[in-house]
């Protein structure tokens, strides 16, 4: 997934979208909306809006989608606060097998249309996201001698 797209999958995915957010962001909706529009190459989120953008929602795609961009990938520091490690690792391997249904459904024809790369590309992120979260669980496990 590219930057653009997380910005956008960002704002029109979280509960109550562009509305919901934008006073948050102090900005009107339709600012918001322009902002993370991939068809607009003016009046572009700024690096501090997207780091307002993640803090108000929780969600880190942008910075996700940046790291895959350059060949990084980021984890968390601190320990998760809930779940297990073998509870996220069950998750990671559901998102793993959704990654290989698409691809198989994609190759169906034997070719990958654009939108199915991006589909694939955003189906990766959410299997390196949900990998992080096994690495963060083992980690919090280590810490407390434990599972």
């Amino acid at each position: 997934m590219n930057v653009t797209d997380a910005a956008y999958d960002t704002v029109h995915q979280h509960a109550g979208g562009s509305v919901a957010l934008a006073p948050r962001m102090g900005m009107s909706d339709a600012t918001l909306r322009g902002k993370v529009n991939p068809n607009n190459d003016r009046n572009l989120l700024s690096l501090q809006e997207a780091d307002t953008l993640m803090a108000r929602t929780g969600d880190f795609r942008i910075l996700h989608a940046l790291c895959a961009e350059h060949g990084f990938v980021a984890q968390r520091v601190e320990a998760p606060e809930s779940g297990s490690l073998i509870a996220s690792l069950l998750t990671a391997a559901a998102a793993k097998g959704g990654l290989a249904e698409l691809i198989s459904n994609a190759m169906a024809d034997s070719r990958i249309s654009p939108n199915e790369a991006d589909a694939i590309s955003r189906a990766c992120a959410q299997v390196m996201a949900a990998i992080v979260q096994v690495s963060q669980h083992a980690e919090a496990a280590a810490e407390r001698g434990a599972e």
